[in-house]
C-alpha cells in the first residue's frame, strides 16, 4: 500500500548539514578518521555546576510535570539575566521555557501566521527557518543580503519587502552561518519598522568583537528566542526559552500545553544553575573559541578562501569557495570523501550562500590545523 505523505511534510527540505554528517558517520564506521567542522556542537563538557544541580534534582525526584511556562525560579533567573546584561526589564509571565528553541519556533510561527501570511527571512540564514515558516502555512520572503554587511539585513531592504501580509522579520545575531552581529544602531533601526521583530539570540554569550545587543533594548514589540545549548554546552539537554509580548503569551502557552506540555523538570534545574553559577565557564569557552576563530580565519585566507568580513560571534566562518566550485554541495561532499574533513555546503543556508562553505570551530585547535592541512593538500591536487 502506498501511504500518501502530506503536502506540508513534503515542503520541508533535507537539512544538508545533517545529511553530510550522516555520510561522515558512515565513513567513520568504515574506518576513516573524520574531522567534524560541520556542526554547531560545542566540544566542551557541560559545566560541572549544571551536572551537580541536575543530579541533585533527580535525587530529589524532580521528574514530574512543571508549569507549562516553566519553573518560576528559572523564568525569574532569565528575567534577572536580561536585566543585568542588557538593562531590559521583563517579567516571568513573558517567558516560555521549552525543550529547545526549535519547538518554540513552531509554536511562535503557528501563532503569528495564517495561511499565506509572510515572514521576512535573510538569505543566507539558518537552514531550518524556511521550514518552520512553511509548516503552519506561512510564506518565507527572502531578503538577499550582502557579504559586506555580514549577510545581515539593512533597514531599507526590509522596508521594501513589507506588504499587508507581512507578519514579522526574523533576525539572528550573532548569526548562523556567518558569525556576524547587528550593531545597536542597526537593531534600533529595524525595531522602528512597523512589523514585529523575531530575534534569534541563541548564540548570545559567544561574541568576540563589538557589543552584544538584545532587540528588547529597542522595542517591546519583539519576540526573543534564547537558550542554553550553545554558550553552556548543553545541546543534548534540549532547553530553550521564548520571551514574548504579554498579549501573545496566552495563545503560545495554550499551544505549548497541548503539543509539548513542559520542558523536563530536572533539566530546568540545570538551567537555573547555568545562569547562577556558570559565567566563568562561559568566559573560558568564549576565550578558547576566539583563539580558534583567529587561527581559522587566517588559515582560510592563506589557502585562498574568501572571508569577506571578520566573524564576530557564534562559532562559524562562512568562506567563499566559488573560485573552486560554484556547487557547494558537490564541493563539500568531495572534500569529505577525499580528505575526511566535514564542512557544511553554503547552499544549505540559501541561494545567497551558494558557492560558500561553512567551517565550524567547535573542535580543538590541533584538529582544526590538521583539517586545514588536508584541505591544503586537496586544493593542490585539484590544481595539478
Amino acid at each position: 500500500m502506498q501511504i500518501p505523505i502530506s503536502h506540508r511534510a513534503g515542503q520541508v527540505e533535507p537539512f544538508l548539514a545533517m545529511e553530510l554528517m550522516e555520510r561522515a558517520k558512515e565513513l567513520e564506521a568504515a574506518g576513516r578518521e573524520i574531522i567534524y567542522l560541520c556542526l554547531g556542537e560545542p566540544d566542551f563538557d557541560t559545566p560541572q555546576a549544571i551536572l551537580t544541580a541536575t543530579g541533585q534534582a533527580l535525587a530529589e525526584g524532580a521528574t514530574s510535570y512543571t508549569h507549562s511556562l516553566g519553573l518560576l525560579e528559572l523564568r525569574q533567573e532569565i528575567c534577572h539575566h536580561y536585566r543585568v546584561c542588557y538593562g531590559v526589564r521583563i517579567v516571568p509571565d513573558q517567558v516560555i521555557v521549552s525543550s529547545g528553541t526549535s519547538p518554540l519556533m513552531l509554536l511562535l510561527f503557528s501563532t503569528l501566521l495564517d495561511q499565506g501570511d509572510e515572514l521576512i527571512l535573510t538569505d543566507p540564514s539558518y537552514a531550518c527557518y524556511p521550514g518552520f515558516v512553511r509548516f503552519p502555512g506561512g510564506k518565507p520572503v527572502l531578503l538577499k543580503t550582502d557579504a559586506k554587511d555580514g549577510f545581515q539585513p539593512q533597514v531599507e531592504q526590509v522596508r521594501a519587502l513589507i506588504t499587508e501580509k507581512t507578519r514579522g522579520l526574523l533576525i539572528n545575531s550573532p548569526s548562523n552561518p556567518a558569525g556576524s552581529i547587528l550593531s545597536g544602531e542597526e537593531m534600533r533601526a529595524l525595531a522602528e519598522l512597523p512589523i514585529p521583530i523575531i530575534s534569534d539570540e541563541i548564540y548570545h554569550g559567544l561574541t568576540y568583537q563589538g557589543d552584544e545587543h538584545c532587540i528588547l533594548e529597542f522595542t517591546d514589540d519583539a519576540f526573543v528566542l534564547g537558550g542554553f545549548s550553545k554558550a553552556y554546552a548543553m545541546t543534548g539537554w534540549r532547553l530553550g526559552f521564548l520571551i514574548s509580548p504579554l498579549s501573545c503569551v496566552r495563545a503560545l502557552q495554550t499551544l505549548h500545553q497541548n503539543f509539548l506540555i513542559c520542558a523536563n523538570h530536572f533539566v530546568q534545574r540545570g538551567g537555573i544553575a547555568a545562569l547562577q553559577q556558570c559565567d566563568n565557564d562561559v568566559a573560558v569557552m568564549r576565550d578558547v573559541y576566539n583563539k580558534r576563530r583567529i587561527e581559522l580565519v587566517a588559515r582560510l585566507r592563506a589557502l585562498g578562501f574568501g572571508v569577506h568580513f571578520e566573524p564576530e560571534g557564534a562559532f562559524y566562518v562562512l568562506a567563499d569557495a566559488r573560485h573552486i566550485d560554484h556547487d557547494s554541495q558537490r564541493l563539500a561532499f568531495d572534500i569529505l570523501e577525499k580528505t575526511g574533513v566535514a564542512v557544511t555546503p553554503g547552499i544549505d543556508f540559501g541561494q545567497g550562500a551558494e558557492g560558500y562553505l561553512r567551517f565550524s570551530y567547535t573542535r580543538p585547535l590541533p584538529e582544526i590545523k590538521v583539517a586545514l592541512q588536508r584541505i591544503e593538500t586537496y586544493l593542490r591536487q585539484r590544481r595539478d
